[in-house]
């Protein structure tokens, strides 16, 4: 395939070497004059193991070339991938003036043409970036189905960058509608197995999956400097942790829905936060855990309450489905809200039976729900025939049981996941999605 790579810098330069060790034609666009000769004398305008000996080879094999001129790069080409930098304003925004020059060059060229083109954004932009530069220079172009536009993040890591091309360990495609393409183009060029998502979505995994990695080292080094004051070594703490790879290492966890509860985690996160204060460790990172869980708690409850109804029925209230654990639960908390807010409530839990609620449990309940008998429901038959807003955050109820009374003017606001909801008669919304 013959592809031009907009952008000779980090992303742009492994790409070029990589693409043409795979076979393609490519040809590298910059406006920098330096990077050009660097790039047609085979040597790489960065420092990347292996990267010089890949770019001296595709060279000698006449299979890259660099250029200034992206009129002809374009109309020599069948795909343009454009990964040039964006980066940060004073402000902290994100400075899209590079792409928006180089889509406005492609723009043109194609016009001129008249041919058909693939185009792929590399460059990490922020959610509705991608949309942003069709609406200004491409939508003419892809209503007619002239040019194919994608959105395909990369994940090249400074000091492995041409392994990880190689071998991503995730690759995404970002379309218009977020279905596969039946091109192919994008996986043939960029390889893995891409899952396939709307361009916002493929631009918000690029941050996610960067937010996280920052998150992982603030973790760390938090951990780590309240273990240093203890006289401990850090470094061990976190390898032990990080050989669960069930829990701690792994997927679990890692759904959005529910703010976290129960008996352990705000009491262990609460603790640990005063331990450090006492102590003159700084946790900024730890420390605003709690308010960060208060604020979904919070946005969780406007959700509800923003339906305009105050017949409100609770599928699931302890902590956790399969326990009658009302201690921390965080649907106790949506239900102390809702009250609050002058919501009547009906409430079903199928593992809830107060009369032998016990010890810590029972005085929990008591002291934040001292009339929660009156508000139980014997089954989701009834919850459903009492409200207009159906919380439900467990699995406890048959589907066709819920499907058989379910109205068209009911509202459910599903917390978890359970996806055969979107399928009932009633009006269905995620809690994050």
């Amino acid at each position: 395939m013959k592809v031009s790579v907009f952008g000779l810098g980090y992303v742009g330069a492994v790409t070029s070497a990589c693409l043409a060790e795979a076979g393609h034609e490519v040809i590298g666009v910059d406006v920098q004059k330096e990077k050009i000769e660097a790039f047609n004398l085979g040597r790489s305008p960065i420092v990347e193991p292996g990267l010089d000996q890949l770019l001296a080879k595709a060279v000698r094999d006449g299979a890259l070339r660099a250029t200034t001129d992206a009129v002809a790069a374009v109309a020599e080409t069948q795909v343009s991938i454009v990964c040039v930098g964006t980066p940060s304003l004073p402000s902290g925004e994100l400075n899209l003036d590079y792409v928006r020059h180089v889509s406005g060059q492609i723009a043109e060229a194609l016009k001129t043409s008249g041919k058909e083109h693939v185009l792929i954004f590399r460059s990490t932009m922020l959610p509705g970036s991608t949309g942003l530069m069709v609406a200004e220079f491409f939508e003419e172009l892809r209503l007619s189905g002239r040019v194919k536009i994608y959105y395909c993040p990369e994940f090249l890591r400074e000091g492995t960058a041409v392994q990880d091309f190689r071998d991503p360990s995730l690759a995404v495609i970002g379309t218009f509608d977020g279905l596969a393409p039946a091109d192919g183009v994008a996986r043939q060029l960029l390889g893995g197995k891409p899952a396939a998502l709307r361009w916002r979505a493929a631009e918000m995994i690029k941050y996610a999956c960067n937010y996280f990695h920052a998150v992982k080292v603030g973790f760390a080094n938090e951990i780590g400097r309240l273990c240093k004051q203890l006289g401990e070594d850090g470094q061990t703490v976190m390898e032990v942790v990080c050989a669960d790879t069930k829990l701690n290492i792994s997927k679990y966890y890692m759904r959005p829905g529910t703010p976290f509860g129960g008996s352990c985690l705000p009491k262990d996160v609460s603790a640990l936060n005063a331990f450090a204060d006492g102590i003159g460790v700084e946790l900024p990172l730890l420390g605003h855990t709690l308010a960060t869980n208060r604020a979904h708690l919070e946005a969780l409850v406007k959700l509800i309450l923003g339906k305009g109804k105050t017949r409100i029925g609770l599928l699931g209230l302890a902590f956790k489905a399969d326990t009658d654990d009302l201690r921390g639960s965080p649907m106790v908390a949506v239900a102390e809200a809702l009250l609050a807010n002058g919501c009547e409530l009906s409430i079903y839990d199928p593992q809830l039976n107060l009369a032998r609620l016990i010890g810590a449990n029972a005085s929990e309940i008591q002291r934040r729900m001292p009339h929660l008998t009156e508000l139980m429901c014997e089954s989701p038959r009834e919850v459903l025939s009492r409200c207009d807003v159906i919380v439900a955050s467990q699995r406890c109820a048959r589907t066709d049981e819920l499907a058989s009374a379910a109205r068209a003017d009911q509202h459910v606001v599903d917390v978890n996941g359970w996806n055969e909801l979107k399928l009932l008669p009633w009006q269905y919304e995620g809690a994050c999605w």
